[in-house]
């Protein structure tokens, strides 16, 4: 079996809970599992909860040049920017993946339009997935807005690029949880689901294949998706059927 070092991958994952810390969060202990996995191959990672940052709303780069006192977005970036793989983690609140993930995807988004060496967008050649939790239905309704709005703005997606955890529907323990009602839990909730462990592995891999792939053959080839070679008057001449 081909086994690939990873040792040179770097990965972020940025946590979109709604409580800011130390308040447990069940999203954080989710992301613990893949974390482990990548730590084990000897990725560099890191966490961030998102909602401990003063990140102000907008989609520009820096919006204290849009009215804004404070705005620790830029860097936050340089850290993301940085990294090979960006896992989002998000709960689940009315179906919907939390406000505090579409307000990093509105940031995201702002820096969709900065330029790499190759003159391609910021984010070609670095991949995403994403890790969903929550105590009713809605991971892959969650992770299809995610994902999509990954790769729209460049980012990589891979084969099963999201996972998660969800309870019976209706209130319930949340992933982690060792107790619910007065009554122990043992395992913890969602620590013996099958499902959840096998996605989050194969999503963790499978993240670490596309990342080191792209890494090692410097990303994309900058043929034919250069968007500075298109602003400079470099794009493909479409009246000449040579290339049609």
């Amino acid at each position: 079996m081909n086994t690939p070092d990873f040792s040179k991958l770097r990965c972020i994952y940025i946590n979109c809970t709604l409580k800011k810390s130390p308040e447990k969060s069940h999203t954080s202990t989710l992301i613990e599992v893949s974390k482990n996995i990548m730590e084990k191959e000897k990725v560099q990672v890191e966490e961030i909860r998102f909602v401990d940052h003063d990140v102000a709303y907008g989609v520009y780069p820096d919006m204290t040049d849009h009215g804004w006192k404070t705005d620790e977005w830029p860097t936050l970036f340089k850290k993301i920017i940085k990294a090979d793989i960006l896992i989002i983690g998000t709960p689940i609140w009315l179906g919907e993946k939390s406000s505090v993930a579409q307000k990093l995807i509105e940031r995201l988004y702002a820096m969709s339009g900065e330029k790499n060496e190759k003159g391609q967008y910021i984010y070609y050649g670095k991949v995403a997935g994403t890790i969903i939790t929550g105590n009713e239905d809605g991971i892959k309704h969650c992770a299809m807005g995610i994902l999509y709005a990954m790769q729209h703005i460049g980012y990589s997606i891979p084969p099963q690029a999201d996972c998660g955890w969800i309870g019976e529907v209706g209130p319930g323990p949340s992933y982690g949880d060792t107790e619910w009602n007065d009554k122990k839990l043992s395992p913890p909730a969602g620590f013996d689901s099958n499902f959840t462990n096998k996605n989050t592995t194969f999503m963790t891999y499978n993240l670490l294949h596309l990342a080191h792939t792209l890494k090692s053959q410097n990303g994309y080839s900058a043929y034919g998706n250069s968007i500075a070679s298109w602003e400079n008057g470099n794009q493909w001449n479409f009246e000449n059927p040579e290339y049609r």
